[in-house]
């Protein structure tokens, strides 16, 4: 088996605030059956720490980033974890991130270069029942792991940084840096310099050994002006090592044939049943009854997600006779949006901005189609989800979107492939006619039909995306295992 140390600031099913815990929590079971170990490195949140079983401490630090620390070897949610016990830094209750003012935590850097830190402490041997030959970090909040990896004095394994989203990417002030633990060498334009101040994903991105990204299209976008976000030129430069595969979704997880959140379980060929989901959305979001087209959304509410566009067509939407269930929370605006539009059109658009991961199951199963309008989307999951369930995804093509939805056209239904639909350019005209191209193909029933068979069909699993993570894993570490 090769060992490897997955580092992550959440952790599906203990810790969630999106894709990234899901992906987290999936990987490791994916990778177990392909000779990879990997054990998971984790802040100590209150969610975190009450579910840990069998703890034992592995590293004490008298003094880590402003108090004593321990890192706790247990499992939790079928997961191998470490789990950094560090109350100073993570005995907080609420969003992993933000405080009860909704704003980032002013000690973020402090909380998330220890993290990196541990990690790199754990990758040069510091324990040793567990000697990683890899680390694979994941986001900003982790990447500061491959630099200490680089700057390690002993032998120290090799890195792989996940970028699941370019647009976060850990800036923090220069004073910062007498305060990291890093060498004076790595305060520069080739480390973690960034323009005057720390970046942690730059950094990450300049130390790693490999970079991997959610989707083979967004691996190109990023590497653009236009989609690089002030990364582009290094993210070039390291394209030899920039590696674009797509996520997938714990099938376990998420089934229609087993999952206890839905109104009425179902399958492929017992489609009728999920016509007693769609009645329960009707119940919760308030929506009126009926057979018409049901759409939804299960969203962050931001710019990125595109939900500015979606609120430029939801009265032609509703004009044309259409419904949408929207769950989803964020900026302020766009729920003032969305709330507006709900009290509008009562029976017709139901607004929940409550974080609910029940409800967000029964969404998938008796909605007729997700709406996935994205300005950028580095995978996404939802249309996974959409796919699973038979609720026909509608997405922007972009990233990982462009890459795991075949649109419905002509040619695509003729030869029984498409699984969604697809729109471009990402505004709201090109949105308002991808809508009502659905609602023209749902009033085909044998054709929509086809388009949810083949969506459930088709392979979301872990299995092709885990192979290729084994791969690339086997790759840095020599061959081993």
């Amino acid at each position: 088996m090769i060992p490897v140390l997955g580092v992550a600031s959440e952790i599906y099913p203990l810790i969630k605030t999106g894709g990234l815990a899901d992906v987290a929590g999936a990987l490791p079971g994916a990778l177990k059956p392909l000779g990879v170990g990997m054990r998971t490195l984790v802040p100590g949140y209150p969610a975190v720490r009450a579910a840990l079983q069998g703890a034992e401490p592995v590293l004490t630090y008298d003094e880590l980033f402003g108090g004593s620390a321990r890192v706790l070897a247990g499992k939790a949610g079928g997961l191998d974890l470490f789990v950094l016990d560090a109350p100073h830094l993570f005995d907080r209750p609420g969003n992993p991130y933000l405080g009860p003012d909704g704003k980032d935590w002013p000690d973020n850097w402090r909380r998330f270069a220890a993290l990196s830190f541990v990690a790199g402490e754990i990758g040069r041997g510091a324990v040793p029942v567990f000697a990683p030959a890899v680390v694979h970090a994941h986001d900003w909040q982790a990447a500061l792991a491959p630099a200490y990896l680089r700057f390690a004095w002993a032998q120290a394994a090799r890195s792989v940084l996940t970028i699941h989203n370019l647009a976060f990417q850990g800036n923090f002030p220069g004073a910062i840096f007498p305060e990291l633990r890093l060498p004076r060498e790595a305060n520069s334009i080739e480390g973690v310099e960034y323009y005057g101040g720390v970046g942690y994903l730059k950094g990450g991105l300049k130390y790693a050994d490999a970079i991997t990204t959610v989707s083979p299209t967004y691996a190109e976008e990023i590497c653009s002006p236009g989609g690089g976000m002030g990364f582009d030129g290094l993210l070039r430069s390291r394209r030899d090592v920039l590696h674009g595969i797509v996520n997938g979704v714990d099938i376990e997880v998420w089934g229609p044939a087993a999952d206890a959140n839905l109104a009425s379980k179902y399958t492929v060929t017992r489609l009728k049943a999920r016509a007693a989901n769609k009645r329960a959305i009707e119940q919760r979001f308030g929506l009126d009854a009926g057979e018409g087209i049901l759409f939804a959304v299960v969203s962050r509410l931001t710019w990125q997600k595109g939900m500015d566009l979606l609120g430029e067509c939801l009265d032609g939407l509703v004009a044309e006779g259409m419904r949408l269930a929207i769950l989803g929370s964020g900026e302020a605006a766009l729920e003032g949006m969305f709330h507006a539009a709900a009290n509008r059109h009562r029976g017709r658009i139901g607004f929940q901005t409550a974080f609910d991961e029940p409800l967000s199951h029964l969404i998938q199963g008796g909605a007729d189609a997700i709406l996935v309008p994205s300005r950028f989307e580095p995978c996404g999951l939802t249309q996974f989800y959409g796919l699973r369930y038979g609720c026909v995804p509608v997405v922007a093509r972009v990233g990982g979107l462009a890459d795991t939805i075949i649109d419905a056209n002509d040619a695509a239904l003729s030869a029984g492939v498409a699984t969604g639909l697809q729109f471009f350019p990402v505004d709201a005209p090109s949105l308002d006619r991808a809508i009502k191209r659905a609602a023209d193909l749902y009033r085909q029933p044998a054709t929509w039909q086809m388009l949810q068979k083949r969506g459930m069909k088709s392979d979301v699993s872990w299995d092709k995306s885990a192979a290729r993570y084994a791969d690339l894993y086997r790759q840095l570490a020599g061959g081993r295992g």
